[in-house]
């Protein structure tokens, strides 16, 4: 341990910042958040003050008595399953797209460059105005969208009020955002890929069809993996869309996880502070038992992960 320490002192000590700053800000919470779900503490029994006067807090530990109840809660099953579906198909529609268009931009044609930007647009806007724009088109009675069908002779869809077309709304909303990212990373893979392998395929007489299956998908795996946990891990807690467009309505239909547990620390009444810190915890193993998985899937394919 000394000699490690006398030979790489320098880069212990440029992490050491790194590591204090991570355990300021995500640690001390952490542990916070699953003491929390191990207690009955609300806005009632935390501690507080009111003027001059200091409340101690009086909420006592209950151990997994949350995690039973929320466990055989069907909301929580409720929420768990729209989350599943919010998240597979989110992610595969945009893995989907940004592969596509990856593939285009992979070529060489006049405006390649314009069309790169205005398809990485969405991503250089901040997430809330997007939403906001989203929001305004999606409007039942003003909105472009209807506009558009009315004009067409179709009768306009309450987008935000009908609980399957409010879903269908956040879906495409958070591909809509997600899309760039995506096709920056597989543009990115596919330049990587040795165009001498394309050229002896073709030689070979191997069709377009061929080519993707035989070159494009194995040389874009390894990328394709990564980004899909990533966007995977973010679409299961994106908070601010579903906030922001629907506030989980109409009628809690298009509540996620995270956003339950948002609403029952700030919204509920009385705010229930141990209850939405064990709806926290549940998310975090539920995306650590994923990862883990995920991770295994990859090991025996001979990702290197």
């Amino acid at each position: 341990m000394r000699r490690k320490l006398a030979t790489y002192w320098y880069a212990w000590a440029m992490i050491t910042p790194v590591v204090l700053v991570i355990a300021a800000i995500i640690g001390w919470p952490l542990v916070r958040g699953v003491y929390l779900s191990l207690t009955d503490a609300d806005e009632s029994n935390v501690a507080r003050t009111i003027g001059v006067n200091e409340i101690p807090a009086t909420y006592e530990f209950v151990g997994l008595d949350n995690y039973i109840d929320i466990l055989q809660d069907d909301t929580f099953r409720e929420r768990l399953g729209w989350t599943v579906v919010w998240t597979v198909s989110c992610v595969a529609i945009t893995f989907l797209i940004g592969l596509g268009l990856a593939n285009m931009l992979n070529r060489s044609f006049r405006g390649r460059a314009v069309y790169r930007m205005a398809l990485i647009l969405p991503w250089a806007i901040p997430a809330f105005v997007s939403v906001f724009a989203w929001r305004m088109l999606y409007n039942e009675r003003n909105g472009l969208l209807n506009s558009l069908l009315e004009g067409g002779g179709i009768e306009g869809i309450a987008w935000l009020d009908d609980p399957t077309w409010a879903k269908v709304a956040v879906i495409a909303v958070n591909v809509w955002l997600g899309v760039p990212f995506m096709l920056v990373a597989m543009l990115g893979a596919l330049q990587s890929i040795p165009a001498e392998q394309y050229e002896a395929a073709e030689m070979d007489g191997a069709n377009a069809w061929q080519r993707f299956t035989n070159i494009t998908l194995p040389g874009v795996r390894s990328v394709s993996m990564t980004v899909v946990l990533l966007s995977t891990i973010w679409t299961f807690n994106m908070f601010p869309v579903i906030f922001l467009l629907t506030r989980g309505g109409p009628a809690g239909s298009t509540d996620i996880l995270v956003t339950e547990a948002f609403r029952l620390a700030f919204v509920a009444s009385p705010r229930d502070f141990a209850n939405s810190a064990a709806w926290g915890v549940l998310i975090l193993l539920l995306l650590v038992l994923f990862a883990i998985a995920y991770r295994r899937v990859l090991r025996r394919q001979g990702e290197v992960w």
